[in-house]
């Protein structure tokens, strides 16, 4: 059974930093594509964060020079370093890979 967990959101207030972590287990992430996305009430989901099997990686404009996404393959993980927070960055963050999504992680930024 593929599982993807997320990890590591909460509250924190404007300017500061978050990692977020995706734990996989029944796959393995070194041979995909993983992708970090979020979704703000009201809003569709976006992609924020993509890291190829190359380890290439995309970022949407919104979060370039702030976030970065990073993977270890030994411990099957996938993270999302996120700096320099704003309001505007909080959302449901989810990790995706193939056709499995996480459950999500609040981040909360306050002003």
């Amino acid at each position: 059974q593929v599982q993807l967990v997320e990890s590591g959101g909460g509250l924190v207030q404007a300017g500061g930093s978050l990692t977020l972590s995706c734990a996989a287990s029944g796959i393995t992430f070194s041979v995909r594509t993983v992708t970090w996305h979020r979704q703000a009430p009201g809003k569709q989901r976006e992609m924020v964060a993509r890291i190829g099997l190359d380890g290439v990686t995309n970022y949407a404009d919104s979060v370039k020079g702030r976030f970065t996404i990073s993977r270890d393959n030994a411990k099957n993980a996938v993270y999302l370093q996120m700096n320099s927070l704003a309001p505007e960055d909080t959302a449901v963050y989810y990790c995706y890979s193939d056709q499995w999504w996480g459950r999500g992680t609040q981040v909360t930024v306050s002003s």
